[in-house]
């Protein structure tokens, strides 16, 4: 989630979340998220830009949008970040400052696989709203909620508690 320069489709969720996103130790507790509970952190942050337009989802219809993102993260966006992530300063027959030029060509490759799943998560509100009316708050922590029951783990309260905060602060 860092530059999206080079992006040709520019949706209201993808400017919510590189906004949100920059808002300090959200990235942390997002990537903690990530590697701790297995969230996806584009449907994260789709669940808070909805929560945004005062929407809050149940249980069930977190399941199915998780599921209708499962197939484009396990084929795109997991294995280009574990490439991503190994080629992060190890030891091999490349050049360091080369390997690292590619390493950061992989990054941008992951940004626009993760802008791209933001669009099609985008255009599945297109259709109609999601969930029900609920004020922006209550959304967000309902939303969240919603995500930990899907993935049958609590989500750690200092991240819970952190993204919760950075979300207050931008939707006030």
């Amino acid at each position: 989630m860092t530059n999206p320069e080079t992006n040709t489709a520019i949706t209201p969720f993808w400017r919510f979340s590189l906004h949100f996103y920059r808002q300090s130790g959200v990235s942390d507790a997002c990537i903690a998220l990530q590697d701790g509970c297995g969230v996806d952190v584009n449907l994260l942050l789709f669940l808070f830009w909805l929560a945004s337009e005062s929407r809050q989802l149940s249980s069930d219809d977190v399941k199915k949008l998780d599921g209708r993102v499962r197939s484009w993260r396990e084929l795109t966006i997991i294995p280009i970040r574990d490439a991503r992530r190994k080629l992060k300063g190890a030891a091999t027959l490349v050049e360091p400052g080369k390997q690292e030029a590619f390493r950061n060509k992989v990054k941008a490759v992951q940004l626009e696989a993760e802008r791209l799943q933001q669009e099609a998560l985008y255009d599945s509100t297109k259709s109609g709203p999601l969930g029900t009316q609920a004020s922006a708050r209550a959304a967000a922590r309902g939303n969240l909620a919603a995500y930990e029951r899907v993935l049958g783990v609590g989500f750690p309260k200092q991240a819970v508690d952190l993204l919760s905060a950075a979300f207050d602060g931008i939707a006030a």
